[in-house]
């Protein structure tokens, strides 16, 4: 595990590594514990006549690979919010956020951990246009996703979606 703190930010005192909880974390003389936790994201399968939309992300990490339209959580927002505010942000489209399809760990991002909520969505608005961190937006068929997914929870949910697609049962 890495820790990113060396200095409580309560009362400033170095941090020491001990024993919490079953695992080391960062603690202080004052009580304070310092608890490394995943970041909440939000991401969309946005389908279209058997086709599912990928943005090829246009900056580090992972330039130049693909992955859904997604990207983390801001503190005051609800998840399905940002789910529709990241798809609006990178591929131009308004969205409805429709069902659940799965929610996945991210462990392959060396900024932080990730806990990502994928939702299906269907276009109801906008013009599509890459923007914010992707440079271009495609429409693959749904079983033929792209072959360079830039997260592994994003290669998962393209093997999901070929699944559904060949037992007849149509993606949201």
């Amino acid at each position: 595990m890495r820790f990113e703190h060396n200095f409580c930010p309560v009362c400033g005192k170095a941090l020491k590594v001990e024993e919490r909880g079953g695992r080391e974390r960062p603690v202080c003389a004052c009580g304070y514990v310092h608890y490394a936790n995943p970041a909440p994201a939000a991401g969309a399968v946005v389908m279209r006549d058997g086709l599912c939309l990928w943005v090829r992300r246009a900056g580090e990490p992972r330039k130049d690979l693909w992955s859904l339209p997604s990207g983390f959580l801001e503190w005051d927002e609800d998840i399905r919010d940002c789910a529709r505010r990241e798809t609006l942000e990178e591929t131009g489209l308004e969205v409805e956020i429709g069902e659940i399809l799965e929610t996945l760990s991210g462990f392959d991002d060396p900024r932080t951990q990730a806990v990502l909520t994928v939702f299906f969505a269907r276009v109801v608005g906008g013009v599509e246009q890459a923007g914010d961190d992707a440079s271009e937006t495609r429409w693959f068929p749904v079983l033929e996703p792209p072959k360079d997914i830039a997260w592994q929870a994003h290669r998962h949910i393209a093997k999901r979606l070929v699944e559904l697609a060949k037992s007849g049962e149509p993606p949201a």
